[in-house]
């Protein structure tokens, strides 16, 4: 069974089809890419995937939970984490306390045993501030922790983004663009960042990306938009040997 099955997913924007009979799925384990020109619709299957919009019609089922419909913050605690082409941290925070956000999913105390600093407080504290700097330490930031965000170099910053969604425990990890404005070198240790993130955490990653070579050198399988609509799916390398795929994505 698929980690993530998705079955005729669609929506409309008015008189607009954005995405339509779209279907996908995703092994427990896998890392697959979601490709396609500008405008293509794939940052709107990311939105739906995430709650952010709600389907017009189609299933979404999260290792066998229908999830379709639901809100954002339900999606996320029933175990999809989602990074975001424009990088969205907490710039004003601190790098330690964007991943404790990112913690809040697993760790709680009332508002009375906040305000009062009672010891459940401290104890629950004690315990996110850990785990916050093990995630740190993964990716190689536990030095920064006390740095503002928005003090961090672009790279760290996509790291951080990506540590935060983590700390939310999810199933699936989608990332959207994550080489978005990085040059070669960034790219690379991107590339061997999500790699290992797979293999550290067992995870299963579905990412949106324009960078061919990226794509081509981590992806399993691919699938490809166009206009709303699926042109192209299977194996990494012949979906991109296609000749319709190479036609509408690379404009031959």
């Amino acid at each position: 069974m698929a980690l993530l099955d998705v079955q005729n997913l669609g929506i409309s924007f008015g008189g607009l089809r954005a995405v339509d009979d779209f279907h996908l799925q995703v092994k427990k384990g896998q890392l697959y890419g979601l490709i396609g020109p500008n405008g293509a619709g794939k940052t709107t299957v990311f939105n739906l995937l995430t709650g952010v919009y709600k389907p017009s019609e189609g299933i979404i089922r999260l290792d066998g939970e229908d999830i379709t419909g639901r809100s954002n913050i339900e999606i996320n605690k029933a175990g999809i984490a989602r990074t975001f082409q424009n990088i969205r941290l907490f710039k004003d925070q601190t790098v330690l306390d964007n991943v404790k956000i990112g913690l809040h999913n697993r760790f709680h105390y009332n508002t009375f045993e906040g305000i009062f600093r009672l010891p459940r407080y401290r104890k629950i504290e004690k315990k996110m501030e850990e785990k916050a700097m093990e995630l740190l330490e993964v990716f190689e930031l536990e030095k920064e922790k006390d740095y503002l965000a928005s003090n961090l170099p672009y790279g760290k910053q996509r790291k951080l983004e990506i540590a935060r969604a983590l700390a939310t425990d999810p199933k699936l990890l989608l990332l959207d663009e994550p080489a978005a404005g990085m040059n070669p070198n960034e790219t690379h240790e991107l590339m061997e960042t999500i790699r290992f993130i797979r293999e550290k955490f067992d995870m299963t990653i579905l990412l949106i990306e324009h960078d061919m070579k990226l794509v081509s050198g981590i992806c399993e399988e691919l699938t490809v938009l166009n206009f709303g609509s699926i042109l192209c799916q299977g194996e990494t390398e012949k979906v991109l040997q296609n000749p319709e795929v190479i036609k509408a994505y690379l404009g031959e």
